[in-house]
C-alpha cells in the first residue's frame, strides 16, 4: 500500500497560473514595456533635438512618428532575434541588460541602413537618431530592471513560484537549498528532496521533507506539477544520472537543471566544448585581460578620484575621533595577497586598541573562532569608534589609497591574508588572477554573516563570471548593504 506523502510537500502560494500562461503574461508584459520604452525614446529625442536644441528640422514630428511605427515592430523582431523574450535570459543575471544594449544599437544601424537604401539620407537627423539611441538604451534597460524588481517582489510574497524538487539530500544538495530560501527572489519553491539513502518523512535542515526515492520521482513530479529538477550529483551513480537525463533531458514541462559542484557555482562559469564528438566541460579563464582590463581601470579610477576628494572632510574627522577615543596610530595595515600573489599593505583607520593580542590571549575561545572564521561577531578589542565605523563600513575608505596605488579595485574578491590562502585550498591560484576589492558579492551577500565556506564560493563566481556589468550592479548594491548593516562587525 503505498504511503500518501502529500503532507510533506512545502505548500505553494503562487498564484493559480500554468507555467505557459506565466510565460505568455511576461512576454505580453514586456513588448508593452518596451514598445512604450522605444516611443519614448524616439520622442523624447525629437523634442530633445528639434525643440530644446536651436535648430531647425526639415520634417515634422508626423513624419518622424510615421518612421517610428515602421521602426517599432523591427525592433522588437530584433529584440526577439537578441532571445531578450526567451525565459532562460530572463529576470536573473546581467546577460539580460548587455543583450538589450546590443539589440537597441543593432536596431539603430538597421535604421541607419534603412534610410541609406531609402536613397534619401536626409529623412532623419544624425543628432535625433544619436539622441534616440541613448534614450533607448538608458529606458529599455530601466523599465527591464524596473520589471525585474516587480518579479522579484512577487517571488519574494510567494507568487508565480515554479514547483521545483531536488534530488540528493546529501550536503550539496542541502547547500543549494539553503541558497535558495535566503534567496528570496529565486522564483522557486522547493517542494522536497528526492534521496535513496534517506526513508520518505525524514525532515531535512527543519525545513522540507524526503519525498521519496528514484522509483518515486516520475510519481511525485506528476502528482506536485513539478516545473523544475534540481540535481546535485555527488548524491548519485553515474548509471542514476543518466536514467534521470534520459526521462527528462527532452521533457517540455520539466526543466532539468544539474549543479556543477560546491565551489563550481552556476553554469555561466563553465563553457561546453565539443572534441571528437564528446562534450567537455571547461572553466572560462578567470584573469581580465585585454579591453576588459582597460574598461575596470577606468572605473576604478573614474570613481576612486573624485570620491577621495570629496570623502577627504570625512576622513578627516575619523582621524581626529579615532586619536581622541583611544591612544595609536590612526591607520592600520595589513599584509595581504594581491595580483599574481604580490603582497602589499591593505590600509584601514585603527578599529582596535593597542593591547589586542593581550585582550584575546586571554579568550581561547575567540581565538579558536577567530582562528575558524578569520573574524569574531563579539570583538572585545573593537574601540567605541572603531565599532562605528564598521558598522558602516567607514574603516576601509583608506583603501581608496590601494586603489590609486593600482594594488585593489573598487569591486573584487575579499581580500585575504597569507594565512587564509589554505582555507581556499586548491582554488587559492584562481583567486590570485584579479586584484582583491573594496566591495564585492561577499559585502552585498551578508558580509560576516555568511560561512567562510561561501565567501570563498562567492569569491568563486566573481572571478569566473566578471563582466563590466557585474561591477556596476555590486556598486550599485553595496550602499544598499551598507545601510541595512547586515553581518557589520
Amino acid at each position: 500500500m503505498r504511503e500518501d506523502l502529500s503532507r510533506f510537500t512545502k505548500p505553494t502560494r503562487t498564484l493559480i497560473l500554468t507555467k505557459r500562461q506565466r510565460n505568455l503574461v511576461t512576454v505580453i508584459s514586456l513588448l508593452i514595456f518596451d514598445t512604450l520604452a522605444i516611443g519614448a525614446a524616439f520622442l523624447l529625442a525629437y523634442i530633445i533635438r528639434f525643440i530644446w536644441l536651436p535648430y531647425g528640422s526639415l520634417y515634422t514630428l508626423n513624419m518622424y512618428s510615421s518612421l517610428v511605427r515602421i521602426v517599432i515592430p523591427i525592433w522588437l523582431a530584433i529584440f526577439a532575434g537578441f532571445q531578450l523574450y526567451n525565459q532562460h535570459f530572463l529576470f536573473g543575471g546581467l546577460s539580460e541588460y548587455s543583450r538589450a544594449f546590443n539589440a537597441v544599437t543593432f536596431g539603430t544601424v538597421v535604421v541607419i541602413g534603412l534610410v541609406f537604401f531609402m536613397r534619401d539620407e536626409d529623412i532623419i537627423s544624425r543628432g535625433w537618431l544619436l539622441i534616440s539611441w541613448f534614450l533607448a538604451v538608458f529606458f529599455v534597460i530601466g523599465e527591464r530592471f524596473f520589471i525585474r524588481r516587480i518579479i522579484y517582489y512577487l517571488h519574494s510574497q510567494g507568487h508565480f513560484l515554479s514547483p521545483t524538487l531536488v534530488v540528493g539530500a546529501n550536503n550539496e544538495g542541502r547547500a543549494i537549498t539553503e541558497q535558495f530560501r535566503n534567496w528570496g527572489t529565486s522564483g522557486l519553491n522547493i517542494i522536497g528532496f528526492i534521496d535513496e539513502f534517506l526513508s520518505p518523512g525524514n525532515k531535512v535542515d527543519n525545513n522540507y521533507f524526503i519525498l521519496g526515492g528514484l522509483q518515486d520521482l516520475d510519481r511525485i513530479v506528476e502528482e506536485n506539477e513539478i516545473e523544475e529538477i534540481i540535481i546535485a550529483p555527488t548524491s548519485l551513480t553515474r548509471d542514476q544520472l543518466l536514467c534521470i537525463f534520459q526521462d527528462y533531458s527532452t521533457s517540455p514541462d520539466v526543466k532539468l537543471r544539474l549543479s556543477s559542484g560546491l565551489f563550481e557555482i552556476l553554469t555561466t562559469g563553465l563553457r561546453i566544448k565539443e572534441i571528437a564528438f564528446v562534450p567537455l566541460i571547461e572553466l572560462k579563464e578567470g584573469r581580465i585581460s585585454g579591453l576588459e582590463a582597460f574598461i575596470k581601470f577606468l572605473l576604478d579610477y573614474g570613481l576612486t578620484i573624485p570620491v577621495l576628494v570629496l570623502t577627504l572632510p570625512i576622513l578627516l574627522i575619523i582621524s581626529i575621533a579615532i586619536k581622541i577615543d583611544s591612544p595609536g596610530p590612526i591607520i592600520f595595515h595589513r599584509r595581504v595577497l594581491g595580483l599574481n600573489g604580490i603582497q602589499f599593505n591593505a590600509f584601514k583607520f585603527r578599529t582596535m586598541c593597542l593591547e589586542a593580542n593581550d585582550i584575546l590571549n586571554e579568550h581561547p575561545d575567540l581565538q579558536a573562532e577567530l582562528a575558524e572564521n578569520f573574524k569574531l561577531k563579539d570583538d572585545p578589542r573593537v574601540t567605541r569608534v572603531g565599532a562605528f565605523l564598521r558598522k558602516w563600513s567607514l574603516d576601509e575608505l583608506p583603501q581608496l589609497i590601494n586603489v590609486i596605488f593600482g594594488q585593489m579595485s573598487l569591486v573584487g574578491p575579499r581580500m585575504i591574508s597569507p594565512p587564509e590562502m589554505e582555507k581556499y585550498g586548491d582554488w587559492g591560484m584562481n583567486l590570485l588572477t584579479v586584484r582583491p576589492g573594496i566591495t564585492g558579492m561577499w559585502q552585498v551577500s551578508g558580509r560576516s554573516d555568511i560561512s567562510y565556506e561561501d565567501r570563498v564560493r562567492l569569491d568563486m563566481y566573481y572571478i569566473r563570471n566578471w563582466t563590466v556589468w557585474l561591477d556596476i550592479f555590486l556598486l550599485y548594491k553595496t550602499p544598499l548593504a551598507v545601510i541595512q548593516k547586515k553581518g557589520a562587525y
